[in-house]
């Protein structure tokens, strides 16, 4: 039996890209690959927000410096529906060091290391379904079919 795909993953436009004025053409991007946006929202993490989004990385050595990046600055989050989802933003974001990242890529083309990578992607269905709900509601979530 076939696994069925989630359609659904979260986007993260991080601190760097909100400061180097890039949302418009990262989001651009996002679009052009066949990306429909469900819900987007500009906030600013507080510590404790920040904590919890990126628990899982708790006892690894750079939580902490992730914690004072993403409270640096606005942030945007954007809940964001295509078929294989996950999987097919994981290849448009690029390797989390933009160094190692692939042509074309928005890493390649925006991000300054790997800290400030421009850009956060679910990496799994199972988180991407987590990591929405942390930043959007079920009314938030808008139904984008019928456009």
């Amino acid at each position: 039996m076939e696994r069925k795909l989630n359609n659904k993953t979260l986007a993260i436009l991080k601190p760097d890209c909100v400061k180097k004025n890039l949302i418009g053409k990262v989001v651009t991007l996002i679009q052009n690959a066949g990306f429909k946006v469900s819900a987007m929202k500009m906030v600013k993490l507080t510590p404790d927000a920040a904590k919890g989004f990126y628990a899982i990385h708790k006892d690894r050595q750079f939580f902490n410096d992730l914690i004072t990046y993403m409270t640096s600055g606005p942030c945007v989050p954007i809940a964001l529906e295509k078929v294989n989802a996950v999987e097919d933003f994981r290849k448009l974001i690029g390797a989390t060091d933009p160094a190692k990242a692939a042509e074309g890529t928005i890493r390649k083309l925006y991000a300054d290391s790997i800290q400030e990578n421009i850009v956060h992607g679910s990496d799994s269905d199972e988180n991407a379904a987590i990591e929405i709900s942390h930043f959007f509601s079920r009314k938030e979530l808008l139904d984008i079919n019928g456009f």
